[in-house]
């Protein structure tokens, strides 16, 4: 079965035994795992991945440095080579189905119109890195502005790193960036961010690394701030007037899983001081009868080889679920 295979018309859309919401590692790799057991599946993604601003996905074995559409590029070809749907789009309304007062799965109408019916619903849809309101920060985000020492730190060894104090986790990024450069300073912006606790202030220093107390007005690059592909980050402009020079940002983003979609379902989601999330078990499942979560959706850490790996074991419990619902 391809795309063009699959029947668009809402009069009789086909039932599938899985609808996977989301194409990136998490869906994909759940997707290759189901439909190499030869369930009928469809993974619905709108082609916006969280890491697409990045060069190269990293600490993937095998696949080190490879870009992030390459990547999702090479998974679509191997969940359609083993009769797997890949339809481009969003998911824009989902509800469960009754059949004689029992469970007959989900259906899921996507922004096109378009109407599929599925038994069991993999959400795999990631999440969205919600940054600080500091002016320029966005425009140079995975890139000279970044997050994680394990996506991102090689390639910022031994560069001038300023990390943004404004998230609960931001002294523990600049203890991590602290092994990977000498030249690290800690920004303990109290108008966007916690402060620092005097505890924190000891370890820093036991880091070697400096703190400066005042607020982030602005986020400059070397031409003087109008961004585009090739400008290059100067630093950050403090109330005071004063430009702190530096190669790299670090900021802690509020990380929110895309969710709102699935939340009548009774799917639930928890906090944390990351951000918000959907709450599964050890394999995936919510808690909610046929409804399935992998990936940045439900764990806010997880790099792209963990997220693919939570797929692949959710796609193998939940094959197992469909193998004895059939007993």
């Amino acid at each position: 079965m391809n795309q063009n295979q699959y029947p668009e018309a809402s009069r009789n859309p086909e039932t599938l035994d899985v609808l996977i919401a989301g194409g990136g590692a998490a869906g994909l790799a759940a997707a290759v795992t189901l439909a190499r057991s030869r369930r009928s599946l469809a993974v619905v993604d709108g082609g916006q991945p969280r890491n697409a601003p990045a060069e190269g996905v990293h600490a993937l074995l095998g696949r080190e440095g490879i870009s992030p559409s390459e990547l999702l590029a090479a998974g679509r070809r191997e969940v359609t080579g083993y009769g797997g749907v890949v339809l481009d789009g969003e998911i824009a309304a989902v509800r469960r189905l009754e059949d004689g007062g029992g469970d007959a799965g989900f259906e899921a109408t996507l922004n096109d119109g378009r109407v599929l019916t599925a038994r069991q619903l993999l959400i795999a849809t990631g999440l969205i890195d919600e940054l600080p309101p500091i002016p320029g920060l966005a425009e140079h985000w995975g890139r000279s502005v970044i997050h994680c020492p394990y996506c991102h730190g090689w390639e910022v060894r031994d560069r001038s790193i300023l990390v943004l104090g404004t998230s609960a986790n931001s002294v523990h990024q600049a203890l991590l960036f602290s092994q990977l450069s000498a030249d690290v300073r800690f920004l303990a912006d109290t108008a966007h961010g916690p402060g620092l606790e005097a505890g924190q202030a000891r370890q820093l220093a036991a880091r070697g690394v400096e703190v400066i107390t005042e607020a982030a007005a602005v986020v400059e690059s070397e031409n003087g701030g109008s961004l585009n592909d090739e400008a290059r980050l100067a630093g950050v402009r403090l109330v005071s007037g004063e430009l702190l020079p530096a190669e790299v940002i670090v900021v802690a983003p509020r990380m929110l899983a895309r969710t709102e979609v699935f939340e009548g379902l009774g799917v639930k989601t928890e906090e944390n001081p990351m951000g918000r999330f959907i709450s599964v078990d050890a394999a995936g499942w919510t808690g909610v009868p046929g409804v399935w979560a992998a990936g940045n959706v439900a764990d806010l850490s997880a790099q792209v080889g963990a997220a693919g790996a939570a797929g692949t074991l959710a796609a193998a419990r939940l094959n197992a679920e469909l193998v004895m619902e059939r007993l």
